[in-house]
């Protein structure tokens, strides 16, 4: 067997060590999230303060680095596993685990602290998103296909988060905004588990309801879409928005729930990767479709 060349922390530069960390924070997830909780605030605010954006970027940003970090330290010996993940930092051990828990929850400390320089609702929330992703979801992966459920919860808060910062309160508004972010993991999730179900499975993690490729699980996918569907009309039966934010969000949805129907006629993964490319695509212009109509408002 070829022996795999593994670099320590004591032999690599700054740019190699900043490389890193780039890959540790997933900088391409964490920017989705933070993207979300700062349209989650203008959707809520009806003027902007450069401040409190600043504190909501930088603190939002922070926590989140922080969790992946956290996760990927629980996961170290699962992340060897899989071909998607086997050349993070810590499987290579470019990275020590004491350097990375010692690192992630300064910065988690500090973004919780930015937060709470909102107004301590948005510190709360904060707190909680890194506390249920990283000692919940991470360790019920292993253990139970609830995890997917449980996940949910903190993936869901970055636009209610954003709507609270912005407002110091929690309403019906903020509620919709989670709701429809929360229903939006289901189908992303399973997309992704049902493309790399194999390397979940030798990494030993329950992801896929019933942990198999076929009909059933097609089936629940297919009614996550759907369900998705039924929450375009939310927003406007609940005045958040008016009718063009639900033909929008009708349509996005759409795009969906296409792909999962052709995923259980065929059971081809390539209609699993469609709905996850279709769900990035729904993230964000879900919320930019309301953010527009209510600024037409």
């Amino acid at each position: 067997m070829p022996i795999t060349k593994i670099a320590t922390i004591h032999s690599l530069s700054f740019s190699e060590k900043l490389a890193c960390y780039t890959q540790l924070f997933k900088l391409k997830l964490t920017s989705f999230v933070v993207v979300s909780a700062v349209m989650g605030y203008f959707i809520g605010g009806a003027s902007f303060n450069i401040t409190e954006i600043i504190l909501l970027v930088i603190g939002g940003f922070l926590i989140t680095c922080s969790s992946n970090a956290l996760n990927q330290v629980i996961e170290k010996e699962h992340d060897k596993l899989m071909e998607r993940t086997k050349n993070r930092p810590l499987p290579l051990n470019k990275l020590s685990i004491k350097e990375t828990i010692w690192v992630s929850a300064v910065i988690g400390v500090i973004g919780i602290t930015m937060l709470w320089l909102l107004n301590p609702l948005t510190g709360i929330l904060g707190a909680l998103a890194i506390f249920m992703y990283v000692a919940l979801y991470t360790p019920l992966k292993r253990i139970s296909t609830i995890s997917v459920f449980v996940g949910a919860f903190p993936g869901a808060f970055p636009p209610m988060l954003g709507w609270v910062a912005a407002t110091g309160s929690f309403g019906a508004e903020a509620g919709i905004l989670f709701a429809m972010q929360f229903v939006w993991q289901f189908p992303h999730f399973w997309a992704i588990a049902w493309k790399i179900n194999d390397q979940y499975v030798k990494a030993g993690f329950k992801m896929l309801p019933f942990g198999k490729k076929n009909k059933t699980t097609a089936v629940i996918i297919l009614s996550s879409s759907i369900a998705l569907l039924i929450a375009s009309v939310l927003p406007e039966y609940f005045q958040l928005t008016g009718r063009i934010a639900t033909i929008g969000l009708t349509l996005l949805s759409l795009l969906m729930v296409y792909p999962s129907i052709r995923l259980l006629q065929t059971l081809e993964d390539k209609y699993a990767l469609r709905i996850m490319l279709m769900s990035y695509l729904y993230l964000i212009l879900s919320l930019t479709i309301i953010l527009i109509d209510r600024l037409w408002v």
